[in-house]
């Protein structure tokens, strides 16, 4: 198993320097030769499953993330920015394994997920693995990099846990998904840009910037995916509309309609209440909960939420020098806040 050859298409982050972008190919092209070397085992069948989701092909941001970071230092082809980007995607991709066996997925990234082409066991076995070989490379990046992966590690294994346990009698249900969202997704993407402004050579006004950058992006990023549950085309984002709200699942845009005291949402109240309704179940009630919530007042309110935290993100770039670098994840944070796929 061998990995896709370097494409030429779009970057997964928005780069109109056609020469920064051909860098950043280059370097990519280097990380995605690195991450199938880094997951060879002695076993050939554990290389086959280490390599399994990697083969699936994905759109590498973290590591993207961590090149890009980089140019904001001198040394962005350092040697350690591309083990750097290899640790956040092996982190990232053990962690979809784990994920596919608690959401019993069938698919990742249009492949049989691991837990569907063998068994639960060895998926978790197999990101566990993962996760083993992003320790032993963060370890050659040196102690602070261990500290920085441990408590990243820390953080989203915890977000995973909250996120299988309801908030608690009296706390805020919506903080509580920030909590998980900020756990589970910004905390690795803030620790992509880290990663990239530190082993580039970055100042530590621009390491501190980045980082507080990435979290809030890596957490308007997953947001706008609950938005999109609710309001997306499935032409258009390849998703199917209304998954997370079939399986109850919570999204910032329910939670925020749950929030409502209006009398004119009774309806969509009861729809959304677990004890009150089966939207798993009935197709009926799934297509008018997914039609009440479109109409109401929460999609802007959770748009708008959305867009605040990417203003934010936008905001901290001040520390950097103006230039295409900036200019990108200026970009980066705009798309985050409106996309559609």
């Amino acid at each position: 198993m061998r990995p896709p050859a370097a494409s030429a298409s779009d970057l997964a982050l928005p780069i109109d320097d056609a020469a920064l972008a051909e860098r950043l190919r280059a370097r990519l092209a280097k990380v995605e030769t690195a991450l199938f070397e880094h997951a060879q085992s002695r076993a050939p069948f554990v290389t086959e499953a280490a390599r399994h989701l990697l083969s699936a092909g994905g759109k590498r941001f973290r590591p993207l993330l961590v090149l890009l970071a980089a140019e904001t230092g001198d040394r962005p082809d350092a040697d350690e920015v591309i083990q750097a980007a290899c640790v956040v995607e092996i982190t990232h991709v053990g962690s979809l394994y784990h994920d596919d066996v608690m959401d019993e997925a069938a698919l990742r990234r249009g492949a049989d997920s691991a837990n569907s082409r063998w068994d639960n066991l060895v998926a978790i076995l197999t990101g566990d693995w993962l996760f083993a070989k992003s320790s032993e490379l963060t370890a050659a990046l040196g102690p602070e990099a261990v500290l920085i992966q441990a408590e990243t590690f820390g953080r989203l294994v915890e977000g995973q846990i909250l996120e299988t346990v309801p908030p608690g009698p009296g706390d805020d249900p919506l903080a509580h998904h920030l909590e998980v969202v900020a756990g589970k997704t910004g905390s690795l993407i803030a620790t992509s840009a880290r990663y990239g402004a530190m082993f580039g050579g970055a100042s530590p006004e621009v390491v501190s910037a980045l980082t507080e950058y990435g979290e809030l992006v890596g957490t308007a990023f997953q947001l706008s995916d609950d938005i999109l549950d609710i309001a997306s085309d499935s032409e258009e984002s390849g998703k199917t509309p209304g998954t997370d709200l079939r399986e109850g699942v919570p999204t910032l845009p329910v939670l925020m309609a749950r929030a409502s005291t209006d009398p004119a949402d009774a309806r969509l109240l009861e729809l959304l209440d677990p004890e009150q309704s089966d939207l798993a179940a009935d197709d009926a009630l799934h297509a008018e909960a997914l039609d009440l919530l479109r109409k109401h007042p929460a999609m802007d309110e959770a748009r708008a939420y959305v867009v605040a935290r990417a203003q934010e993100a936008k905001a901290l770039l001040v520390a950097l020098p103006e230039g295409s670098v900036r200019t990108a994840l200026e970009a980066f944070a705009d798309v985050v806040a409106t996309r559609t796929a």
